[in-house]
């Protein structure tokens, strides 16, 4: 554990490193009042059949998208790993119902190295996710009454579950060639190999999914396959201090209806040691009042998408909507610790979720970056990471440009482009 730890502390110090030279030239200028934009580039978006041949047979016109999921420092300085979430997938209305569509159900979720240089972005290495015999998996929906059924393109012919599929989110480096990755459906934390291979994949206990090409464990809290659909786990961050990963679900937990859940403001950030997988803390995280924070939005638009941790108990969050993105230093020293406890039993009423219970003291937070307020930034921020105290990096996700699919099954593209952005801030991250 001691080469990882050394390897984490190595980026750091190489990224600080490089960072430095934008440092020392804004002393000489006038001070830096407001977070400006220091780079802004577009991402390569190549046709998904030529971006995974040999994988994707039929793109439909759909091109590389949706890597804006997740963002981590690669070591280098502008260099970046990032991760797609499931694939391209809608969700048209047939006959007065809502169906999930994966137009391109054979895509699987992928790992991708990003490096940004003078004003451009390649991609520099794919990393398609694979069960254990080196197969590759899909994004595709898991379990009959727990996900949502999958349907092909027009919604009109119902596709078979995966218990393979991931619905691939947030992503950290595990220093040893390896990464995290977290997951929506289950939801889950899953390790993964340097060549893209699921060495485990760390799931609610009493969730039974049975059938997949590589190890499921059920270690993490019971109440968690309570998430709401499509709001699993979609926050990572790692403490080498701790040897820790701290997860944060999307949205509050469906506890004990899908109703409380998009009413509730309470979310939970979760715990995890790096060498079991199994939790070793959890507290509860309110999030903002939607009035205040996206007037056109409703409570249920309110997510947590990226999480850094900045030293062991205090983190870096991220709440949003699509169109309003804040970051928040959060403190979880003092709150109170729910692990194992009544508020993880789905038979405590009113839950956690309905009615926070005066013995229960939330994380401590504070707003640190409005990125809202900064212009020119894309919609529906997910990637967040901090490169220095006073520079962040950020990427949207653009869903693939998956807008509407034509009489001939051909994508419709939305024209939204995949962006990394680098910010530079008035005062250090704290």
């Amino acid at each position: 554990m001691s080469r990882y730890l050394v390897a984490a502390l190595a980026i750091g110090t190489a990224l600080a490193g490089t960072l430095a030279a934008p440092a020392a030239a804004s002393a000489v200028k006038e001070p830096v009042k407001e977070p400006r934009i220091l780079s802004d580039v577009k991402l390569p978006a190549p046709d998904l059949a030529a971006f995974e041949p040999g994988i994707v047979q039929n793109s439909r016109g759909v091109k590389l998208g949706g890597v804006g999921s997740g963002l981590y420092p690669a070591g280098r300085d502008g260099e970046y790993w990032m991760v797609t979430d499931r694939g391209p997938n809608g969700e048209p209305k047939v006959n007065g119902e809502k169906r999930r569509t994966f137009p391109v159900p054979e895509f699987a979720p992928a790992i991708v190295r990003v490096a940004v240089r003078h004003g451009t972005a390649r991609i520099v290495r794919s990393i398609p996710l694979k069960k254990s015999d080196g197969t590759p998996i899909t994004g595709v929906s898991n379990q009959s009454g727990h996900d949502e059924a999958p349907y092909t393109w027009d919604g009109l012919t119902t596709l078979p579950y995966d218990p393979n599929g991931l619905d691939t989110e947030d992503i950290v480096t595990d220093g040893r060639g390896g990464f995290w990755v977290v997951d929506e459906y289950s939801p889950s934390l899953v390790h993964v190999a340097g060549d893209g291979r699921v060495l485990a994949r760390y799931v609610p206990k009493g969730l039974g999914l049975t059938g997949a090409g590589y190890p499921v464990r059920e270690t993490l809290p019971a109440i968690f396959a309570s998430r709401q659909q499509n709001r699993g786990i979609e926050a990572l961050g790692i403490s080498p201090g701790e040897r820790a990963l701290y997860l944060a679900v999307q949205s509050p937990l469906a506890n004990p209806d899908k109703k409380t859940g998009k009413a509730s403001g309470i979310a939970r950030i979760l715990r995890v040691d790096l060498r079991t997988g199994r939790p070793t803390g959890e507290w509860a995280y309110k999030m903002e009042d939607v009035a205040a924070f996206d007037p056109a939005a409703e409570q249920g638009d309110m997510k947590i998408s990226a999480l850094n941790v900045l030293k062991p108990g205090r983190l870096l969050l991220q709440e949003r909507t699509d169109a309003v993105a804040r970051l928040y230093t959060v403190d979880l020293r003092k709150a109170t610790d729910l692990l194992g406890g009544r508020h993880d039993d789905p038979a405590t009423t009113p839950s956690l979720e309905a009615s926070l219970p005066a013995d229960v003291t939330v994380a401590a937070k504070s707003l640190t970056v409005d990125l809202a307020a900064i212009d020119g930034l894309p919609g529906k921020i997910e990637g967040v990471a901090v490169l220095d105290p006073r520079t962040i990096a950020i990427a949207n996700d653009n869903d693939f440009g998956v807008g509407t699919f034509d009489a001939n099954g051909r994508l419709v593209d939305t024209g939204i482009p995949s962006r990394i952005l680098t910010i530079r801030l008035p005062r250090p991250i704290g």
